[in-house]
């Protein structure tokens, strides 16, 4: 276990688990969906694997997750106790976007933010064949520039090479400005009047590809306005 604070508090004694580096946004992980080691890699990309290991055994003791076998991999899921830490992430998350907005640009992650929208596309809107989003960030180096969504009924890949399917449609865009969509800082519409992002591909998929994707769950949480 981590350093005590030497507190009967409980705040004290629920924060001598939780506020290790990284242990929150690990259940951030598993609060939306990531179930699989290279899963939650994907979602802590600059985590290194030894770490995210030893904070998941951490957490495991403590009984707020439980490995399950499944096939040749271990499955992660969050116990009742964990299941209790949802409103607390949800309530960091509108706190955060709601007072500390600023994003510096060492906060900007093509693969985070990628893998964040692809698992909340909206696959009841998307076409039922296969469809490809290419994503190109014009203010980031060459070597990570462009992304792929391939999306399929029921399932969605990010590629960081080419998958070899025609795009439905490219998105040309800072990822500055793509993340301000993606957090409701700054509406579909008015990037694409302003020309912050450019959408290329027939004018149906075009116009429809906003609607594809349900943004961050704090996209709609209220902003001050003093």
């Amino acid at each position: 276990m981590g350093s005590s604070y030497g507190q009967f508090c409980p705040v004290a004694k629920a924060m001598e688990l939780l506020d290790e580096r990284w242990t929150l946004l690990i259940i951030r992980e598993l609060v939306t969906g990531s179930r699989y080691f290279n899963e939650l890699r994907r979602g802590v990309p600059r985590m290194s694997p030894s770490l995210l290991s030893r904070r998941l055994n951490r957490l495991e003791r403590a009984g707020v997750l439980e490995r399950r076998p499944d096939g040749n991999r271990v499955r992660y899921l969050l116990t009742p106790a964990g299941q209790e830490l949802r409103p607390v992430v949800e309530a960091l998350g509108a706190w955060g976007i709601r007072w500390i907005p600023e994003l510096g640009d060492e906060d900007l992650d093509p693969q985070l933010l990628l893998w964040d929208m692809h698992r909340n596309v909206d696959h009841d809107v998307v076409p039922g064949q296969r469809t490809v989003v290419r994503f190109s960030f014009t203010d980031v180096p060459a070597h990570t520039r462009h992304w792929w969504l391939v999306i399929t009924p029921g399932d969605v890949d990010v590629c960081d090479d080419d998958p070899g399917y025609p795009p439905t449609v490219s998105v040309i865009a800072g990822l500055r400005r793509m993340t301000e969509i993606w957090r409701g800082d700054l509406t579909w519409s008015g990037a694409l009047r302003s020309g912050a992002v450019e959408v290329q591909g027939p004018e149906a998929a075009r116009r429809a590809l906003p609607r594809w994707f349900r943004l961050s769950t704090f996209a709609q949480v209220p902003r001050p306005t003093g």
